[in-house]
């Protein structure tokens, strides 16, 4: 397994070893010990399953006061994967990491607690899978604006030949300045 730090050195890109021949393959999505080691200590209380069409854009979610990490890869398709530094006390408030995450290349992503996060996907179908630290509160999830110029993501909008398609709820996220993430420690 490889690991590569990002622009904002808490969210690790991890590439596991993936052992295949003509049958097929075998990889390691998870190991508690080998990836406490990497700094992800995280005790998982909860897997997520997401299943979207091209252009679907989730996101940026967050939840507060019982933020959630999430260890995150793709199953079946393409995404481009977004996290969010909202610590307002963190140097790097405000800041993006952006992946590209695959059933091809079989990268995760590991957003610690404190970050928004969304996704776009890139190809005609994904199948995300998530493992989360927290259990999902609705009464404290949060959604940053997918669009907001302060934060500035540069989204593969090219990718997907067009605007992409939000739920209700996503459209009305909030700016990073309008949010209640200004109160998060």
């Amino acid at each position: 397994m490889d690991v590569e730090q990002t622009e904002i050195p808490e969210v690790l890109l991890i590439k596991p070893a993936v052992y295949g021949d003509e049958r097929g393959y075998f990889k390691e999505t998870f190991h508690q010990q080998r990836y406490a080691e990497l700094g992800i200590k995280g005790h998982f209380v909860q897997d997520n399953v997401s299943f979207s069409s091209r252009g679907v854009l989730r996101g940026l979610h967050y939840q507060w006061p019982n933020p959630q990490g999430k260890l995150l890869y793709v199953l079946q398709g393409e995404i481009f994967d977004v996290a969010v530094d909202i610590r307002a006390d963190s140097p790097t408030f405000g800041r993006w990491v952006g992946r590209f995450l695959s059933s091809d290349n079989h990268h995760q992503l590991w957003i610690p607690e404190g970050f928004a996060h969304g996704f776009l996907v890139t190809s005609e179908t994904a199948l995300i899978t998530y493992k989360c630290t927290d259990l999902y509160h609705p009464a404290d999830e949060g959604c940053v604006q997918w669009d907001d110029p302060a934060i500035g993501i540069d989204w593969p909008l090219d990718r997907i030949d067009g605007t992409p398609s939000l739920s209700g709820k996503d459209q009305q996220g909030k700016s990073l300045a309008d949010s209640a993430l200004r109160f998060c420690p």
